[in-house]
């Protein structure tokens, strides 16, 4: 009876101890601090805690581990966000690199000009607030997170969230667990300096690792049982480390955090400190290399995480799917905060028209190019599904316009025609209108220059603008650049000459994009142009010189442009094209044997990859004149390489800058650009052409080819712009080129 009694209290015992095992499911929270890139390594910890079995149950990070803990939140998996990262242009998504297909004609123009832009209201120099207005990282948040863009508090999705960031203006700390989730990570990963605040509601925040950078505290309030932390952050560096300015900040913003990280660890219970000391806050080209050294450090607590995925139980999460959006049908578009931009404007630059379907890549170009006007500190959007219909949306932006209407912009230039030259811009927005941007250059160096626009952007309307520029250079030339023969002068027969070429011309136009890529522009032109040569002869005012030229032209044009290339300078795919018609109407000056004639010509260039780093550039052109056959002064004038075009001269390799003259060219070109190393760049390039006088009255255009030349050289891309070193030769000649270009083309 007593072995009896026994036996029933033991089996009780275990069978309540088992039922309590299988009843007791622990809460699990993860802690990601910040770090920058090291915060990568949280994708490989997150890895080893997904295999060892747990379930997590809450998230809180900050900056980068708010960034990897809000996707992860939102249902991604470890390995998912491993592809994702692995393929992200980092270069490009921190320094908010636009596209060039996102921008308009007018800003890549810009964009393709100057090497630096800084604000320059009234006339004193200020610095941006970060290096990146962090709208590429927005925009790929976004993307990501279109499927949870209905989810306003945080702790309602797959597992519940908070990310933390700093109130720049009272230094508090603020924990976002509501709103809109992308806006929410770009607000907590706005690292000072490298990204500018971010606005949510009116209150401006900063990097939440300022305030906290590992808020093991708030992930156990939020109800867990277990905090499993991955903390990215370094320790204190020694002298030898300490090289810069800014390793000596961070040293200083570091005392705080490590100090508070002594109770922090002991607050946490199982704490992944992957080894970062290799590795800074930038060192986004090492991302599988600190992927694997948060699986590492990870990999050391398998043990630990496997027992506490026995004290949960099990659940099936659900996978997001990783399929991209194709495109979405926009039934209406909200636009909040453009207080001096129009509705048409803002519209024309997302190149929006509704209602209609567009592609994800159209509309991200869109919010890329309405960026890249520099009109907007913040630009954020929000798609909202019609209740109706779940496959139309209304599209929702909140614009922060820049207080910042005037820009200082600086350039430098080097080619073998204008010589060396140093730009200085004043650009100011919004002086007269609205939408208005006026614009002026001044070039010094060898040449003298000028060039003012002003310009109203109407966006999808037509748009108004108006030119002046004075363009002038020195070059010994061949003397039937000016009268197409030879030249007696006195008992010498002359054939060449130093020429002092100089160009005023000025432009009023209207202008409009068609099919998002077509540019048009209609307007009238007047153009001065004087050559004369100062080392012969005596003019008529006594003075040492023989001017060939002093005469206003008075035309109206058209032209037709279409662009997609991706680089203008190392293109890598794309088509281009411009064509361009001039009506010489009447003039005034010495050329008084002016007869009215018209000057055609086209230019088509289309560029492939066999690889990523192996392109082909294919292209012809040409153009001719109409009528008047005594004007040789606007004739196309052929050879050189590097220099901005300006009237009808055309580069050419083999041939030196102005060398071959003639009132018809055809010519074509193929260039080889193999990219050796990341912006650098080996060329071979091959042109041939036909240049002379009345080429396709004659039918002499397709008579054999009279000019050829080819080249090879090294092109390197800086923030100046190209770097070019290029041999050049030509097989009808004894002799070669040399060109070097420095810098954008102004």
């Amino acid at each position: 009876m007593r072995k009896l009694v026994f036996a029933l209290i033991l089996s009780t015992q275990v069978f309540v101890f088992s039922q309590e095992t299988a009843e007791e499911d622990i809460k699990v929270g993860v802690v990601l601090s910040g770090g920058g890139a090291k915060g990568l390594a949280h994708i490989g910890a997150l890895k080893v805690i997904e295999d060892a079995g747990i379930r997590i149950d809450y998230i809180g990070g900050t900056s980068m581990g708010a960034i990897i803990g809000g996707l992860y939140a939102a249902g991604y998996n470890a390995r998912q966000l491993d592809s994702i990262f692995s393929i992200v242009d980092f270069g490009t998504l921190i320094q908010d690199e636009v596209p060039r297909s996102a921008k308009t004609f007018f800003e890549r123009d810009d964009a393709e000009k100057y090497a630096l832009t800084l604000p320059f209201d009234d006339f004193k120099v200020t610095f941006p607030s970060g290096i990146s207005k962090g709208q590429n990282v927005y925009n790929l948040l976004s993307r990501l997170l279109i499927h949870v863009k209905d989810v306003n508090d945080f702790s309602e999705l797959p597992i519940p969230f908070f990310c933390v960031a700093t109130n720049i203006e009272t230094g508090e700390e603020v924990i976002l667990d509501r709103g809109y989730l992308p806006r929410a990570l770009s607000a907590s990963s706005a690292l000072p300096s490298l990204f500018s605040p971010v606005t949510i509601n009116d209150i401006i925040y900063i990097d939440g690792g300022v305030v906290n950078n590992y808020p093991v505290d708030e992930v156990r309030a939020m109800g867990a049982d277990i905090v499993i932390g991955v903390d990215v952050q370094h320790d204190l560096w020694n002298r030898e480390k300490l090289k810069s300015a800014v390793d000596v900040m961070l040293q200083i913003n570091s005392f705080r955090t490590i100090n508070e990280m002594v109770e922090k660890k002991k607050r946490t219970d199982i704490y992944i400190h992957p080894q970062m000391d290799e590795f800074s806050l930038v060192s986004f080209a090492d991302e599988r290399q600190i992927v694997k050294a948060g699986e590492t450090a990870a990999a050391a607590h398998i043990p630990a995480l496997q027992k506490i995925a026995l004290r949960q139980k099990k659940a099936i999460r659900e996978k997001i799917e990783l399929k991209p959006v194709k495109s979405f049908y926009i039934k209406d578009v909200g636009i909040e905060g453009n207080k001096n931009y129009t509705r048409a404007y803002v519209m024309g630059k997302l190149k929006l028209r509704t209602p209609a379907e567009i592609s994800y890549r159209e509309f991200n170009e869109g919010v890329n190019n309405l960026s890249a006007t520099g009109n907007f500190d913040g630009i954020d959007y929000k798609f909202v599904e019609d209740p109706d219909n779940s496959d139309e949306f209304s599209l929702h932006f909140k614009l922060i316009e820049s207080e910042s209407k005037m820009l200082l912009r600086l350039g430098v230039h080097y080619d073998d025609l204008y010589r060396t030259a140093a730009l200085v811009n004043v650009t100011r927005k919004r002086m007269f209108t609205n939408n208005d941007v006026t614009s002026l250059d001044l070039i010094v160096g060898d040449n003298l220059r000028y060039n003012f626009e002003y310009y109203i952007d109407k966006g999808f309307y037509w748009s108004v603008g108006l030119t002046s520029a004075f363009n002038s250079f020195n070059k010994n030339v061949a003397i039937d650049f000016i009268l197409g023969d030879e030249m007696l002068f006195g008992d010498t027969m002359i054939n060449e000459i130093d020429l002092k070429y100089d160009d005023l011309t000025n432009r009023v136009f209207v202008q409009t994009v068609f099919r998002r890529s077509f540019l048009l522009r209609l307007g009238a032109e007047h153009k001065w142009l004087r050559t004369l040569s100062e080392t012969i002869g005596v003019d008529e005012d006594n003075l040492p010189r023989t001017v060939f030229e002093n005469t206003s032209y008075f035309s109206s044009y058209g032209v037709l442009k279409y662009d997609t290339f991706d680089n203008k300078h190392f293109p890598n795919k794309g088509i281009y094209f411009e064509g361009d018609f001039h009506w010489y109407l009447f003039a005034n000056g010495r050329n008084k044997e002016f007869d009215p004639f018209s000057i055609a010509k086209a230019q088509l260039a289309y560029v492939f990859s066999f690889t990523s780093n192996f392109s082909v550039v294919i292209s012809a052109e040409g153009g001719f004149k109409i009528g008047d056959r005594g004007t040789n002064s606007l004739d196309f004038f052929v050879g050189g390489y590097g220099f901005k075009p300006l009237n009808n001269i055309v580069p050419f390799y083999g041939y030196e800058a102005l060398s071959l003259r003639g009132d018809t060219y055809i010519k074509s070109e193929l260039i080889l650009d193999c990219e050796i190393i990341r912006k650098n760049h080996i060329i071979i390039s091959g042109n041939i052409a036909n240049i002379g006088d009345q080429l396709i009255e004659t039918g002499e255009w397709i008579d054999g080819i009279d000019y050829s030349g080819f080249a090879v050289g090294y092109g390197l891309e800086t923030f100046l712009g190209p770097i070019e070193l290029k041999y050049a030769f030509s097989p009808e000649r004894n002799t070669d080129e040399w060109h070097v270009t420095v810098g954008f083309r102004f």
